[in-house]
C-alpha cells in the first residue's frame, strides 16, 4: 500500500472521522463501522485532507483535468482544499466548482459556485464517500446542463465496498456500469482493515479480534461482488 494511503487511514483515526462500533446507518443496515467527513473541522486538517485526495487524484487521472467539481454541500469544501493542494503538490492550477441546492437569481446568479463551467473542459467529482450513488444522479444532469464537459470521473475517500441497495455491485461499481467514468477512492475498506487490524495506533487498537469479526460478518451479508 502507498505510504500516502497509510497516513490517511491513520489521519481518518486521529480526526474521529472514521469509527467503529455499532452504527444504522441510512440505509436500515446495522454497520460495525461508519465514516464522516463533517468531523474534519480545523484548517490543519483540511489542508491535509486536500493532499490526500490531490495525490489519489495524480495517481488515478494524473494532469489530465482542468476542474475538481465538489457537489454541494460536503463537496464544496473538498474542491477548494483539493484545488489548493493539487496547486502546491504539483504545480498546475486547476479549478474548483460547485453547485447550489437552489438557483440564485441575483448577484452572482446561476446554480453554480466558483468557476464556470465551459465547452471542453475535463471535470473530475470529488466527493466524501458514496453509499447509495443517489448524490451523482443528482449532480450528473446539472454538470452536463452547464457545458459540453467530459466528466474524467470521480474520486472519493472511502470505498465502502459494500453492494448497493438494488445490485451486488458495489456503488463506486454501479456509478462506473451507469455513467462510463471511472470511480476511485483514497482508500478501500479492505485497506483500512488490512492497515489497523492487531495494530497500535495512536496509542490504541481500532481493530481487535472483535471489531475484525464484525466487519467479516458484515461483508459476508452486504459486501460487493466484484
Amino acid at each position: 500500500m502507498e505510504k500516502y494511503k497509510e497516513e490517511f487511514i491513520s489521519f481518518m483515526s486521529e480526526c474521529n472521522v472514521l469509527k467503529f462500533g455499532e452504527f444504522t446507518l441510512k440505509s436500515g443496515r446495522k454497520s460495525p463501522f461508519f465514516m464522516n467527513a463533517g468531523a474534519y473541522v480545523t484548517g490543519a486538517q483540511l489542508l491535509k485532507l486536500g493532499k490526500y485526495y490531490a495525490q489519489a487524484v495524480h495517481e488515478h487521472f494524473g494532469d489530465d483535468f482542468d476542474v475538481l467539481f465538489g457537489p454541494a454541500y460536503k463537496g464544496i469544501p473538498l474542491s477548494v482544499a483539493t484545488s489548493i493542494a493539487y496547486s502546491e503538490l504539483y504545480g498546475k492550477e486547476v479549478r474548483y466548482c460547485s453547485n447550489r441546492k437552489e438557483t440564485k437569481d441575483h448577484g452572482d446568479k446561476g446554480i453554480l459556485l466558483g468557476s464556470g463551467l465551459n465547452d471542453g473542459d475535463r471535470v473530475i467529482i470529488i466527493e466524501d464517500v458514496t453509499t447509495s450513488g443517489k448524490s451523482i444522479e443528482e449532480t450528473y444532469p446539472i454538470i452536463k446542463a452547464q457545458a459540453d464537459v467530459e466528466i474524467k470521473g470521480l474520486i472519493v475517500s472511502l470505498d465502502r465496498m459494500e453492494k448497493g441497495i438494488s445490485t451486488d455491485a458495489s456503488a463506486l461499481g454501479e456509478i462506473q456500469q451507469k455513467y462510463k467514468f471511472p470511480a476511485g477512492a483514497i482508500v478501500t475498506m479492505e485497506d483500512v482493515v488490512n492497515y489497523l487490524y492487531n495494530k497500535e495506533c495512536m496509542g490504541r487498537i481500532y481493530i481487535d479480534d472483535k471489531i475484525k469479526e464484525a466487519i467479516d460478518e458484515y461483508y459476508k451479508q452486504y459486501g460487493a461482488k466484484a
